[in-house]
């Protein structure tokens, strides 16, 4: 009689990790930031690690920041569409994603998305350095919508602001600690960094976001940051979560070809 008591007891006393719905496996990946080289070597690296594994229902999750300061911006939105014709996967908007569409309204906001990683945005639509050297920001404006397909602008103002699954919540900068996910502000799921960040306290679901770089996976217990700054390091993330478990696959183009890392998240 006692050893089953006690064997209840200590079931019992085993914490519940956060999970995910049981049967779903979900590969996160945080901010590409048009590095198509490393998008595509993530992408083959999930398909083969998706085809190991027992069957699940698979979904994939971007964290938002496609576009602006790495090379090739256009590029990553065409693969993510054709991707989606043969994956469940779903694209968070991120704060560049938003800059690039307001950049649309008139030329002070052009001049902002420019400083932040929009030129290389736009070279990626298939014009010349020399080309855009020699324009000037209100010609710059008046030839974006000639140049951007409406077919991609449509695409980007219909990314998500924050899925949920299970214990998880995602988002691409962070969310208010302060107010419950139901009443989220735009502005913060797409800008906020230290009031998110330092907090140190519990939240609704477990937070995983990009916006901010970390040089690996930054597990907080509260939040994930998954974004290793692809633009900049040439290291690009995804969390695998699936049951309670979480795994890390990694692109790295640190040689001459890149590397893919496949790795055990620390809690």
């Amino acid at each position: 009689m006692l050893k089953k008591l006690s064997k209840i007891f200590t079931a019992r006393s085993r914490p519940q990790l956060p999970s995910v719905p049981e049967g779903t496996r979900y590969y996160v990946i945080g901010d590409i930031h048009g590095r198509l080289d490393l998008y595509a070597a993530l992408i083959k690296a999930i398909e083969e690690d998706d085809n190991a594994r027992e069957q699940a229902d698979t979904h994939i999750i971007l964290l938002g920041d496609l576009v602006d300061r790495g090379p090739d911006s256009a590029g990553v939105i065409k693969l993510t569409r054709k991707w989606q014709k043969k994956r469940n996967v779903r694209v968070l908007a991120g704060n560049h994603e938003e800059m690039f569409l307001q950049s649309f309204e008139k030329p002070d906001i052009l001049r902002h998305f420019l400083k932040h990683g929009g030129r290389e945005t736009i070279l990626s639509y298939g014009i010349s350095k020399k080309q855009f050297n020699a324009m000037t920001l209100e010609e710059m404006h008046a030839m974006l919508p000639k140049i951007i397909p409406q077919s991609d602008r449509d695409y980007i103002e219909a990314f998500e602001e924050m899925i949920i699954a299970g214990d998880y919540a995602f988002v691409h900068a962070g969310v208010d600690p302060t107010q419950p996910l139901n009443a989220q502000k735009r502005s913060d799921l797409f800008w906020i960094r230290d009031r998110f960040l330092n907090h140190e306290g519990p939240l609704e679901k477990v937070v995983v976001h990009g916006h901010t770089i970390f040089d690996s996976v930054m597990d907080c217990g509260n939040r994930i940051g998954v974004d290793t700054g692809a633009f900049r390091s040439g290291v690009l993330t995804a969390l695998v979560l699936e049951g309670e478990d979480r795994r890390i696959i990694q692109t790295d183009d640190g040689g001459d070809t890149i590397e893919i890392r496949s790795a055990d998240s620390t809690r």
